[in-house]
């Protein structure tokens, strides 16, 4: 529930009370900032109510009073050091654990009444509006606000070393801790170059530590050249930084090398948080205006607190090398599905009519298991599993089915859009658009082509050996209209698109999650392995998992999404249905095989083929639309000149609209 709008200055300088409770005290300090925002319209403005607030305290000591005596309860209770050295960054070093926190925190109440001033900070400063205003502040202005709540006595006859530095040190050490313990961490030291090993920066970072400290021990007066000596051990601190984010970077490599890991990736980000949150308190800690550069680390942790509300930030930041891995890895296999030649075309027509072929005896399949009227959950899931397998055997017997393609060859495409610099390249890349379309429309043509005459066949084989065929009149009613395009058909055929993306997803990431674990080694060198299938053949075992880990991961999980998915769908009361144009295709030749030729006399038969196309395009374009935005965001292309492509696509279109269905003379790849 939102508080209501606080009261002007002076009746909340009236209010202000140093003996009251720590929650009150929390909460007028969260009224007297909210009153500092206003409206929000201008940090100038926000900055001139601070003013307003220094000349109040300073022309007043009745307000003045109160205030030093709040200030000094405030710092005397919540630890600051936590909100220096911690505030922004995950309590464990964890990406679930990370997410989980960040959704607790959006879902549970914080209390003001904490002494953990990293709480109270987010409390106070909930907004980016915040950072801004801070910003505003001007180093006079500063000095006179810590005049003004800083007791004389301690500005007068200040220690040796003040209180601030102290908490500054105290905070830079904690972060070093931090810092020194990921870097010794197995997984992280275990992926550094040889070099960057043996220098050992992390073992030094601690000496460099010690020797700050040695610098501000409280118990040692200060030194006759104590600024000269503070900023020389700063100094060396900042180096061994620069020395450990150097080692730190070197991993970055071999994770693209050797595949990517979202709870790694995390690590590294925060430990780079980390070496810049040392540097923005080394700077604290050495500044000549040191209020001035406060303010500044204040005005950071307010942004990045903002940052770490964000659940989809998070997810986005720490993904998106393994998007760019998955990506990669998508547009080598999608390479293999985009013809050139009119001898690729045939192969990719061959291939389609193979899997077209192996669709049919799917489609079969499927009308058994309806048959046997089993519940939704273990009919979606053998209808899954029987998908999966097909989908493996077409794989297997390299084969090809036409909606896989879309997801795989649209970041091969992307990665194409990052050297668009000339004219020339436009033109190359418009070739590769009309090879695209050409690929999948062979492939359509390919499945859709074999699947419905196979079907028909079968349908007649099984109605002249057996009396029946492979469906009946009621079920072949059903499938019609199932089909129609009067229905959600479209809406279905979009939501299979959607699968075919996330199949596509699992995939890259199955590959990638094999690469990192080093699963092939595994199997080709593990002493249990090799005993039970000997070295010669643990190795091509090896060599063959690692070339279609990333079909069998993609063809299994789609099939079983087909499956499985109507079937929670149907739970909640969805209604979803899967349409794939193949499948659908097959479906309908056997309602057609099944209701006899009276059927071309029904609308319900060619509003259901006038479906087919639409499922085909939507499947297609879905799943290629979702998956070339996501390559693209990967590969951080930005900045294309899309009117310019888009034109230069039209252009074609109009002028050699052959191009896009047939192949031309074989020449040279482009």
């Amino acid at each position: 529930m939102n508080r209501p709008t606080p009261p002007d200055l002076l009746t909340l300088l009236a209010r202000l009370d140093p003996e009251a409770p720590l929650a009150e005290r929390h909460l007028w300090l969260i009224d007297l900032l909210k009153w500092v925002r206003g409206d929000e319209a201008s940090a100038e403005a926000a900055a001139r109510r601070v003013l307003a607030l220094v000349e109040a305290a300073e022309a007043r000591a009745d307000f003045r009073q109160p205030l030093q005596a709040w200030w000094q309860a405030l710092v005397g209770t919540v630890d600051i050091t936590v909100l220096l050295a911690d505030f922004g960054f995950a309590p464990r070093t964890a990406f679930t654990s990370e997410l989980a926190d960040r959704l607790r925190r959006k879902l549970l109440p914080v209390t003001p009444e904490t002494l953990d001033a990293a709480e109270l900070f987010a409390l106070a400063l909930p907004q980016r509006f915040d950072a801004q205003w801070l910003a505003q502040l001007d180093e006079h202005l500063l000095a006179r606000l810590v005049q003004v709540l800083t007791p004389a006595p301690e500005v007068d006859a200040a220690p040796p070393w003040q209180r601030w530095q102290r908490t500054v040190l105290d905070a830079i050490t904690y972060c070093t801790v931090q810092v020194c313990a990921t870097g010794f961490a197995p997984e992280l030291r275990l992926r550094m170059s040889d070099g960057a090993r043996q220098a050992q920066p992390f073992h030094a970072l601690a000496a460099a530590l010690s020797a700050l400290r040695r610098e501000l021990d409280p118990l040692t007066p200060p030194p006759a050249d104590p600024t000269e000596r503070l900023h020389a051990a700063a100094a060396h601190l900042r180096e061994q930084l620069d020395a450990c984010r150097q080692a730190v970077a070197g991993i970055y490599t071999h994770l693209d090398e050797h595949g990517i890991s979202v709870g790694l990736v995390f690590r590294l980000r925060q430990l780079r948080e980390r070496f810049l949150r040392i540097r923005d308190l080394l700077d604290c800690l050495v500044s000549p205006t040191p209020a001035q550069t406060a303010v500044k680390l204040l005005a950071r942790l307010v942004v990045m607190g903002q940052d770490r509300n964000s659940v989809r930030a998070l997810v986005a930041a720490n993904s998106s090398l393994l998007a760019a891995k998955m990506a990669e890895r998508s547009a080598e296999t999608g390479e293999n599905y985009i013809t050139r030649t009119r001898a690729e075309y045939t192969t990719m027509l061959r291939k389609a009519a193979g899997g077209g072929a192996l669709t049919a005896v799917t489609t079969w399949l499927k009308f058994v298991l309806v048959g046997l009227g089993l519940g939704a959950f273990w009919g979606g899931f053998w209808a899954g599993l029987m998908y999966a397998a097909s989908f493996v055997v077409i794989q297997l017997l390299h084969c090809t089915l036409a909606t896989k393609q879309p997801a795989m060859t649209a970041p091969a495409m992307a990665a194409k859009l990052k050297d668009l610099g000339t004219g020339s390249a436009i033109t190359e890349f418009v070739d590769e658009v009309t090879h695209l379309v050409r690929s999948q429309v062979a492939a359509v043509l390919g499945n859709v082509g074999v699947v419905v005459p196979v079907v028909v066949l079968a349908s007649v084989v099984m109605s002249l050996g057996f009396g029946h065929s492979m469906i009946d009149a009621k079920e072949a009613h059903h499938v019609l209209d199932s089909l129609t395009l009067l229905g959600p058909t479209p809406l279905f055929a979009a939501f299979t698109g959607v699968l075919l993306f996330a199949a596509s997803l699992l995939a890259g990431w199955a590959e990638n999650w094999f690469v990192l674990h080093r699963m092939g080694s595994a199997m080709r060198y593990n002493p249990r392995i090799t005993a039970v299938l000997g070295e010669a053949r643990a190795a091509r075992w090896a060599q063959f998992m690692r070339l279609n880990i990333s079909g069998f991961a993609s063809n299994i999980a789609l099939g079983f999404m087909l499956g499985l998915v109507p079937a929670f769908a149907e739970f909640f009361a969805l209604g979803l249905q899967a349409r794939h144009v193949t499948l659908s295709s097959g479906q309908l030749a056997a309602a057609g095989t099944a209701l006899g030729w009276e059927v071309l006399r029904e609308p319900a038969l060619w509003w259901a083929v006038a479906a087919i196309p639409v499922i085909g395009a939507l499947n297609l374009g879905v799943s290629f639309y979702l998956a070339f935005r996501l390559a693209l965001q990967a590969h951080n292309v930005s900045g294309v000149d899309r009117a310019r492509i888009r034109a230069a696509i039209w252009a074609r279109a109009r002028s050699e609209p052959k191009t896009f269905f047939v192949p031309g003379a074989d020449r040279p790849l482009v």
